[in-house]
């Protein structure tokens, strides 16, 4: 719920924002400020997209997608990268037609109002989608977050160059801003990109978070003799780890699985969104680390097990 909640806020304050923008970029005639109401599309597109992804993906696992369907979001989050690409190009085609053409604007005071309110709103909305993005562990809001941050800085970007125009009386400054900002948010789609992509193709779990389990897993010396292939991989906001798991080849199951639910409450309270996978094997040589009750300890005389 919390996460719907986010993304419909992103959404009503990007609606908002578009149709101010629009108002001013028509009354002014600043292809920068059009090209912020353009960006601004682009970010409400992306928003709505992000509130039907999130919904979808708490969709619980069914026979068609027995793992869930968390990787929605990372396909909604190249969708929004994508949009955000092109985005960025149509603002430089319209600069560079300002350019050629010449601009004049009337009214700039009316286009720095608009630019104050929409830094503030952004401001705002962005650091609480990012908060909730964080908690949540949600690529598709973290997209929206960072769709709004660039939003702020292209806003004070039109900001500055709209109140150098007021001062210097050079128009030329507006589609100049135009193309300042489009670099910005070309930038934004491709890291966004690159970082959603990597998720389809099931990149492994940052190299910090991979850390962290084995941490775990070594702090349990106590209850088993090793771990091995270990993979780790995301799906929107899950995390899907699993692994190999050698214990006592004498201890039962119950004990066994006992200790696989303590591995796994484990690694749950250091990662959020967790599922784990591990598949125990008995042990097949004897080492410091077994224990003096061990059965084939007695027996074998530290034989490696047959």
């Amino acid at each position: 719920m919390r996460l719907k909640n986010a993304a419909l806020v992103s959404v009503l304050s990007n609606s908002t924002l578009v149709v101010f923008k629009i108002m001013a970029g028509t009354i002014t005639g600043s292809v920068s400020m059009i090209s912020e109401a353009i960006h601004s599309s682009i970010d409400l597109a992306a928003a709505i997209m992000a509130f039907f992804s999130i919904r979808q993906a708490g969709v619980p696992p069914d026979s068609d997608h027995p793992y869930g369907h968390g990787k929605i979001e990372n396909l909604s989050a190249v969708a929004e990268a994508v949009l955000i690409i092109i985005a960025a190009v149509l603002i430089v085609l319209e600069a560079i037609d300002k350019l050629r053409t010449g601009v004049r604007l009337s009214m700039p005071g009316v286009a720095i109002a608009v630019m104050v309110v929409s830094v503030v709103v952004n401001f705002f909305t962005s650091r609480y989608l990012f908060k909730v993005a964080k908690q949540t562990d949600s690529p598709a809001l973290e997209a929206d977050a960072k769709h709004l941050s660039a939003d702020i800085y292209s806003s004070l970007a039109v900001l500055a160059a709209l109140v150098l125009i007021t001062l210097t009386g050079r128009h030329i400054i507006d589609p100049i801003a135009a193309v300042s900002i489009s670099l910005l948010i070309f930038y934004e789609g491709v890291m966004i990109t690159k970082k959603s992509i990597g998720a389809l193709l099931d990149n492994s779990l940052p190299e910090e978070e991979v850390t962290s389990i084995k941490k775990i897993l070594d702090s349990k010396s106590d209850y088993i003799k090793d771990y091995h292939e270990l993979r780790t991989r995301k799906a929107g906001s899950e995390r899907h780890i699993d692994l190999h798991l050698t214990v006592c080849a004498n201890e039962t199951i119950a004990k066994t699985h006992t200790t696989m639910d303590i591995i796994e409450g484990s690694i749950a309270k250091e990662l959020n969104n967790c599922k784990v996978v591990i598949h125990p094997e008995p042990c097949t040589i004897m080492t410091d680390m077994c224990p003096g009750e061990c059965g084939w300890n007695k027996d074998n005389g530290g034989k490696t097990r047959g």
